[in-house]
């Protein structure tokens, strides 16, 4: 028996309580008293709603961030490699990207439980006493009033439930879903290891370039320096005008500034690195890598794209997304079909535990949907529209991934180039800037001229600075590019 039968029939069951109570409490007895946190044997188990792990976001920019590591006395070397290795056990993305994967493996284990079995025990022993008058009863045969109160009278009752989905095609396939989200999540952490790469390079390269700055700033203030001293002598022994000795200074005093600004740039670079690859707060660390140049060697845009294609964690992910719609659309399809379940349960009851007898109730339930105003209809709609949304997702990721190929490639060859070409216009400027002393120090010119070739040296030096960190970045980003940063960077910057 169930509860739905102790409904239907409480109202005569308690009319006789009060004459026959051997009979009221074997009927207690029989009624089973399923605990109420137990399921009904018709009910059908909701999963919640299935939903993909969410990305790395660029918006928020999590790939700066990092947990902080404990501090370390004293000033710790940082190579390239070394900071990408500490960026992938600190960075804040990444280990964002992980909670991830849980996140998705808890909610497949959440749509795996409605196919297992579930299985409870719930022992309980009642005390009750009735008063019949709460009820509307007036009991008064010939005369002799009965008694109103019925009881104390106990039951006891211990058994173990178990209930099992037999068939259920909206659950299989919700379970199948939530296993491909596991999958696209896992290739989304394989993702975030290659932004992981990408960041700490990104800062690292800029650092060391904010270093060279430093290095070709100081030079030029020592060679502002000198022309300012060569200039101030030539204005004591009267063979320059004193505004020779002042353009000198104003160029000396602006190399300066630049020196100063540099520095300042630089420091504020290190702890953008320091942020990235999770250093502690105030750590003393140096970058012992300089800005290296190593040529690359060229691949062609198909074989590019091939690698892409079967090795970007972001396309793999993406095409799991897709995957685990297609299975979600099914599951709300099957909202349309009927399901079977299997309940049993099996124990002990009794007036008390110590007469209790054996006691088992078994049950199969075919569930078949007849109306369900609509809500299976509205399922599949939406579970369209997001299938299609996966699948537009994935091709615009695969157009993306084609235009990163390219422009990696394009932006690679392009500043390779600059880096010949700058080379050589450090050379050029600098015999430009020595002849243009020389002809100062013979009184040929004045510091105009002088001056001029000094600019034409710092720019010279800005440029193929700036050209050989754009060179570097590119075989980065080629390598994130081709989905094999980690591997890539080591490749790419080997023997640096």
């Amino acid at each position: 028996m169930t509860y739905r039968s102790l409904g239907r029939r409480s109202l005569f069951s308690l009319a006789i309580l009060s004459v026959l109570f051997p009979l009221a409490t074997r009927v207690a007895r029989a009624q089973g008293l399923q605990p109420a946190g137990s399921p009904a044997p018709n009910s059908t188990y909701t999963a919640p709603a299935q939903s993909a792990p969410s990305a790395p976001s660029q918006g928020q920019n999590a790939f700066t961030g990092s947990v902080p590591s404990k501090l370390v006395p004293g000033v710790l070397p940082i190579s390239l490699e070394d900071a990408i290795d500490r960026g992938l056990k600190q960075n804040l993305g990444l280990l964002l990207s992980n909670e991830d994967v849980r996140t998705a493996r808890g909610k497949r284990w959440n749509e795996l439980s409605a196919l297992l079995p579930n299985a409870t025990a719930s022992p309980y022993l009642n005390v009750s006493r009735i008063n019949l008058k709460e009820f509307g009863f007036n009991f008064n045969i010939t005369g002799t009033a009965l008694p109103s109160v019925v009881g104390p009278f106990s039951y006891f009752d211990a058994r173990a439930y178990v209930t099992q989905s037999l068939f259920d095609w909206k659950a299989i396939n919700k379970t199948h879903a939530a296993s491909e989200t596991v999958k696209s999540a896992q290739y989304s952490y394989k993702d975030a290891r290659d932004l992981v790469v990408l960041a700490v390079g990104f800062t690292y390269l800029q650092a060391i370039a904010d270093a060279a700055r430093i290095e070709t700033a100081d030079a030029q203030v020592k060679t502002a320096q000198a022309l300012y001293n060569q200039a101030s002598d030539q204005v004591s022994a009267g063979t320059s005008p004193k505004i020779d000795a002042l353009r000198a200074q104003v160029e000396l005093q602006t190399r300066q500034q630049q020196f100063i600004q540099a520095k300042n740039d630089f420091a504020i670079q290190k702890l953008a690195v320091a942020r990235v690859i999770g250093l502690a707060p105030g750590q003393e660390f140096e970058l012992t890598d300089k800005s290296p140049y190593r040529p690359f060697e060229g691949i062609s845009v198909e074989e590019a794209l091939k690698r892409a294609y079967s090795s970007r964690s972001d396309y793999q992910a993406a095409l799991g997304e897709v995957r685990a719609a297609e299975y979600s659309r099914k599951a709300a399809f099957a909202g349309y079909l009927p399901s079977l379940s299997f309940s049993a349960d099996y124990g002990a009851a009794g007036q008390h535990p110590s007469d209790a007898r054996q006691v088992f109730d078994t049950r199969g339930t075919l569930t078949i949907p007849i109306f369900q105003g609509g809500k299976v209809h509205g399922d599949v709609l939406q579970a369209d529209a997001q299938l299609e949304q996966a699948r537009q997702r994935a091709e615009n990721l695969r157009g993306q991934i084609d235009s990163d190929i390219r422009t990696a490639l394009l932006n690679l060859q392009s500043s390779a180039e600059l880096v010949a070409v700058t080379q050589s216009n450090i050379e050029l400027a600098e015999q430009t800037l020595t002849q243009s002393r020389d002809r100062f120090a013979a009184g040929v010119t004045d510091t105009v001229e002088v001056v001029q070739a000094e600019e034409q040296v710092a720019s010279a030096h800005e440029q193929y600075i700036s050209s050989l960190y754009s060179y570097n970045y590119a075989k980065i980003s080629l390598a994130r590019a081709l989905g094999a940063a980690e591997e890539g960077v080591k490749a790419f910057f080997k023997g640096r």
